[in-house]
């Protein structure tokens, strides 16, 4: 086996921030020689073909995703409903189990990877294929919530008191939700997918059935809770670092950005997103933009329309535009977030501290300000904020999720001169890049990760 190469069925939920971190992972596979299929709706082939760098062994399979009711017709990503509607997409795609066994039996491949796809073990052994569950949300956020030491009601829905301490044996007192954000596990006991399977039932399957879990995560950060995991589930957990690779080498920044931010000093400009699904209310959209008004600095803001609004030109505050002048811009649509991250002129990437975005704030020479929403977004501030300390999060106001005067303030900290608390937090910041952009480190881990794998197809179980 020591030279074999193999070939692995990718099958994500489709989601930006799951498709998108597989195929990164299949670009590092290929490279190494080794085939993929990966399995997509043809919407998501229009996102993520670009991204693709080795055609000749990656091949998109498509899929068709069947319509439910509650669903917009014609949906097949995560991307283009809320949050709230994803549990409709998970139980539209529950309904692809022929289509994916047809694939898998076409393509004979030694492995499938997968995500939340409770079902794909079963289907993948009665076919004598390898299951890989591969996580790419933090270990931190796996173990606290859909583990067997939590203990979750068959009968009714959770209470906030079952979900606020964490389970027997969390390695982490820092690492946790606080007080009312224990609310954003309440889902784990919720329907999400046919059949009413509940939340935690769909990822403890997904875990518990697997020949091995994978998780997106390196033991300098995250040894604690991968081993937690491994104890839990009592099987192998394999690592495969952050699997940031960037933009392809020959992408170049939006002119229009690119002029923009050319207009400005060295690390002046502040730039905001908050990722591909995060449906802000209109008042709560406002608040964020009169925030960075406040800080009198330049700053860029990529935000989905909110709530009720088709565009963001009808959202933005009366007076808005004409106030901050040319020192402020509001993106219309999609942007490249690596390559604004790499431009000189950004001093500090304001996020909502999902995974992905986690790894490219602390991949980054940019401050790092973080503003959570969910559950697992709350435990990746928490690594960035108390483990690391590389990063400073918005408080949270009484009245808003953020407030213009806690979003101002938190900028102000990393971004004025002399301020003692950025100091600190770009020194532990630039001591963390040392470690994650050392030489070979990235490489180190894929190529731990397809040993991994060598050795479980190697094995008799």
């Amino acid at each position: 086996m020591a030279d074999a190469k193999f070939h692995i069925v990718m099958f994500p939920w489709f989601a930006a921030g799951h498709m998108t971190p597989f195929l990164h992972l299949a670009n590092e596979l290929a490279k190494r020689g080794h085939r993929i299929t990966y399995l997509l709706p043809k919407k998501a082939q229009v996102q993520l073909g670009h991204l693709n760098r080795h055609p000749d062994l990656i091949v998109f399979r498509l899929v068709t995703i069947p319509h439910v009711t509650g669903l917009p017709e014609g949906t097949e990503t995560a991307t283009e409903i809320p949050l709230s509607l994803n549990h409709l997409l998970c139980a539209a795609t529950d309904l692809i189990q022929d289509q994916v066994e047809d694939i898998l039996r076409g393509a004979k491949p030694e492995i499938v990877l997968y995500d939340n796809a409770f079902w794909a073990p079963e289907l993948a052994r009665k076919l004598g294929i390898k299951s890989v569950c591969f996580n790419v949300v933090c270990a931190a956020s796996l173990a606290i919530g859909p583990v067997p030491a939590r203990k979750v009601p068959k009968d009714r829905a959770l209470t906030v008191e079952e979900v606020s301490q964490p389970p027997p044996g969390y390695p982490s007192t820092k690492v946790v939700l606080r007080g009312d954000e224990a609310r954003s596990l309440l889902f784990l006991s919720l329907p999400f997918g046919s059949n009413n399977i509940t939340f935690y039932d769909r990822i403890t399957t997904a875990l518990g059935q697997c020949d091995a879990i994978a998780i997106r995560t390196c033991r300098e950060i995250e040894r604690s809770f991968c081993d937690y995991m491994s104890l839990q589930y009592q099987k192998p957990v394999f690592l495969t670092g952050p699997v940031l690779p960037g933009e392809p080498k020959d992408q170049k920044l939006d002119p229009s950005i690119a002029t923009w931010l050319a207009g400005f000093q060295p690390r002046a400009v502040v730039f905001c997103a908050f990722g591909s699904q995060l449906n802000l209310e209109k008042p709560q959209f406002q608040e964020i933009l009169l925030g960075f008004e406040l800080t009198g600095l330049p700053f860029l803001v990529y935000l989905k329309p909110p709530a009720g609004c088709e565009t963001v030109d009808e959202a933005l505050p009366e007076g808005f535009e004409e106030r901050v002048g040319g020192r402020g811009m509001v993106c219309r649509g999609w942007v490249q977030q690596t390559l604004i991250l790499e431009h000189p002129t950004v001093g500090c990437f304001v996020n909502h501290c999902g995974f992905g975005s986690m790894w490219e704030s602390l991949m980054s020479e940019k401050q790092i300000v973080l503003c959570p929403h969910l559950g697992d977004q709350i435990l990746n501030t928490r690594i960035l904020v108390e483990e690391l300390a590389v990063a400073v999060e918005v408080e949270k106001s009484e009245k808003a999720w953020i407030s213009k005067e806690k979003l101002c303030e938190a900028v102000k900290k990393v971004m004025d001169e002399g301020s003692e608390v950025g100091k600190r937090v770009r020194k532990n910041h630039e001591e963390w890049r040392r470690v994650l952009g050392s030489s070979g480190f990235m490489d180190a881990y894929i190529d731990g990760f397809i040993q991994n794998l060598k050795e479980l197809l190697s094995s008799k179980k």
